[in-house]
């Protein structure tokens, strides 16, 4: 007996660092195929971080929201439509904190139509979001008639794109800002382990007093939040809102979530390992551009670690299950 105990124990423990054993393994194959094209330079790995910045802080809510057992596919349209309406705003009255409260306000209010549609009205999380997420696509597309809207404030576009303070740009400070919240809501406060407890068994989590419901809620409420900044620093970084931003991030997002130890069924989750995710993610994608990769490859290849990262959290899961 004492044997069995220990081998689920190491079991255990290398499902807990998958995603990192991953990210090292990967890292040192890309330093040594890639190594004499550049992507070992200080300047292309910071530039990776920089790329990811968007979707790893959309992982940090995708985190809450599979860990109750829910998927929010809106978060690419919401980034897109928020960057809209910051850059509309911006254009018309220069106003930093106007701007900033429509787009923040438009996520959680695009967060809470989920919640409600996936709560009172009882339809599938995957149905409700995807509907969203063309809704708000097609109405980020129809304000402008596609028309991409520049942004002119110059103290916008450093304080959340093209920055930096002592030298580490500021896409990677926000980055660590909303991890560092992320970490401490998800590991230290009653509504992380509500969240956990949601996802694993809601009825059980309802006998323990717990309201499922404002669980989830509150959970696609962070997701359209969070994913509305994520819209607000691709405004700041690309000085423009585009109707195309964030096309696909609902993609990136999961596999980043699942592949960082997340269950698609919900009750486990790792914010820090959807940091690694979402790095790894970036990094496989910065090494097939210096490989000379044609775009069509790129998207078989990033189809092909969704399929993987669904894999390992079924296979983890089932383990844990026996």
């Amino acid at each position: 007996m004492q044997s069995n105990k220990k081998i689920d124990m190491k079991q255990v423990q290398w499902d807990k660092f998958m995603v990192y054993i991953i990210f090292v393994g990967v890292f040192l194959l890309f330093s040594i195929a890639l190594g004499n094209k550049g992507f070992l330079n200080s300047n292309n790995l910071l530039n990776v971080l920089r790329q990811t910045a968007m979707i790893s802080i959309m992982a940090v809510a995708g985190v809450f929201v599979m860990s109750a057992g829910q998927i929010d596919l809106t978060v690419g349209a919401v980034a897109a439509m928020s960057a809209m309406i910051v850059s509309l705003i911006l254009q018309a009255t220069n106003s930093i904190l106007l701007a900033l409260l429509a787009g923040l306000g438009f996520g959680c209010i695009a967060g809470l139509i989920n919640g409600v549609l996936v709560t009172k009205l009882k339809l599938p999380a995957f149905l409700a979001t995807m509907g969203m997420m063309q809704m708000v696509r097609g109405s980020a597309m129809w304000i402008t008639d596609t028309a991409a809207v520049p942004i002119d404030n110059s103290t916008f576009c450093k304080i959340f794109g093209i920055g930096s303070v002592a030298g580490i740009p500021v896409l990677i400070l926000w980055t660590i800002l909303f991890y560092i919240i992320g970490i401490f809501i998800f590991n230290k406060t009653p509504f992380g382990r509500h969240t956990l407890a949601t996802g694993g068994n809601e009825i059980s989590a309802g006998y323990s007093g717990i309201n499922a419901v404002k669980v989830k809620i509150i959970a696609f409420m962070m997701s359209g939040l969070f994913a509305a900044f994520a819209g607000i620093l691709y405004a700041g970084r690309l000085q423009a809102g585009r109707y195309s931003y964030g096309n696909g991030d609902e993609m990136s997002v999961i596999a980043a979530v699942v592949l960082g130890g997340t269950s698609m069924s919900g009750g486990t989750g790792s914010v820090i390992g959807a940091l690694f995710g979402s790095i790894l993610m970036g990094m496989i994608n910065n090494a097939l551009i210096l490989a000379n990769l044609s775009s069509a490859q790129q998207t078989i290849v990033k189809g092909l670690i969704i399929v993987v990262a669904v894999a390992i959290s079924n296979i983890a899961q089932k383990k844990k299950a026996k």
